[in-house]
């Protein structure tokens, strides 16, 4: 059985670097990119599993690369991977296609257990928003 294929976009080199050490064991890292403009050719190009992404990037940020991309009839599942505590950005991530929220100073795991529930057609948001995020989608 084959991994699931894995685009990163971070615009911090050393916080993608981070996630490959972390993503490779279980995962296909095919690229990692570092802004949203990059994110959306990569995605069309590539076709991943999943993709994991920023908000704050540069050229475009990350929720409005990933609108492009449901746009464009991109069906990759997509978990934000952001320092954004703020339960009004996981909000519009999740109504744009989102399946993940996970804050960077979560434990590592969680962004693993957000690709998994996402593989499988659920949504992940991190505990410590996650109540918050209900009540702006409700």
């Amino acid at each position: 059985m084959s991994r699931p294929r894995i685009l990163v976009a971070d615009d911090h080199r050393i916080v993608a670097e981070g996630l490959r050490s972390l993503l490779e064991p279980a995962f296909e890292l095919i690229e990692i990119v570092e802004d949203g403009r990059q994110l959306v050719d990569a995605a069309k190009r590539l076709a991943p599993d999943v993709i994991v992404a920023d908000i704050t990037m540069p050229q475009l940020n990350g929720l409005d690369a990933v609108e492009q991309l449901r746009q464009a009839g991109c069906q990759a599942k997509i978990v934000f991977l952001t320092m954004h505590k703020d339960a009004t950005y996981a909000a519009r991530a999740l109504r744009s296609g989102a399946s993940g929220f996970v804050l960077k100073h979560s434990a590592s795991s969680e962004l693993v257990t957000a690709i998994r529930e996402s593989l499988v057609g659920r949504t992940y948001v991190t505990p410590a928003i996650a109540e918050a995020v209900e009540r702006l989608l409700a």
